[in-house]
């Protein structure tokens, strides 16, 4: 996959900028909660439940996605130049192997990563992601990085910092892998809602003649959104300590 900025050519689109500033704002307030935070409401069910209950947690994981604005960065970095179907599902497929995975040996295992830590490297994800996109890497290295095994990666990554965050509530472990088998469902279900919105806006986008102009600024206000989410997560890390 080639990124269309590879020959360095800096284009913006005041419109865009105008645009994608103000997603950025909602984003920057959005960081007020932990990039994987599960809301009291939801904590408080979780706790509460006991057995098997497959409808209930497949909704909360289909919630989680499509609320989890790093999943929507990332997903969105990742699709941001790939025209053909087949190319999506491919990555899109390798990103939720590796969230299911980590996300259910995580919670089955009980691994514990510094929730901080494991979100500053999701949001690192996404500024990682945006430079692919801009042709950064062909630039400062002169070769291209693998984006398959990148993808893959860092959905490893994003599945811990979920696994993290379920951990911080005892589930009980009767019908847990039931439990964590449906959550995982909903996850994927809300990744592909995600997916299909992202698609569809994706889709008018392209057909505009400043497309190629206004990705540029897109993928730049990208990466900054990422760059806020690490901010944000190392400085609750220092805080905390």
């Amino acid at each position: 996959m080639h990124s269309a900025f590879a020959d360095g050519r800096p284009w913006r689109s005041s419109r865009a900028a105008a645009i994608l500033t103000a997603l950025a704002a909602m984003m920057l307030y959005a960081t007020a909660a932990a990039a994987h935070n599960v809301t009291e409401g939801d904590a408080g069910y979780i706790q509460e439940i006991w057995g098997v209950n497959i409808i209930p947690f497949m909704y909360l994981g289909a919630k989680h996605m499509v609320t989890g604005y790093d999943h929507i960065l990332f997903l969105l970095g990742v699709v941001f130049f790939l025209y053909k179907m087949k190319d999506v599902g491919i990555y899109v497929s390798l990103f939720a192997l590796g969230h299911s995975t980590t996300m259910l040996l995580g919670v089955w295992f009980g691994w514990g990563i510094n929730a901080y830590i494991i979100d500053a490297i999701i949001g690192l994800s996404v500024v990682y992601k945006a430079l692919d996109n801009l042709g950064a890497y062909q630039r400062w290295f002169g070769f291209q990085p693998n984006t398959k095994a990148a993808t893959l990666i860092f959905g490893f990554f994003h599945g811990t910092g979920l696994a993290t965050k379920i951990l911080d509530y005892d589930i009980a472990s009767d019908g847990l892998l039931a439990n964590l088998l449906a959550f995982n469902v909903g996850v994927e279900i809300g990744q592909l809602l995600a997916l299909a919105v992202i698609l569809i806006v994706m889709g008018f986008w392209r057909k505009s003649p400043n497309f190629f102009r206004q990705a540029y600024t897109a993928n730049v206000i990208m990466m900054s959104m990422g760059f806020i989410l690490m901010g944000y997560q190392i400085t609750g890390l220092f805080v905390a300590a």
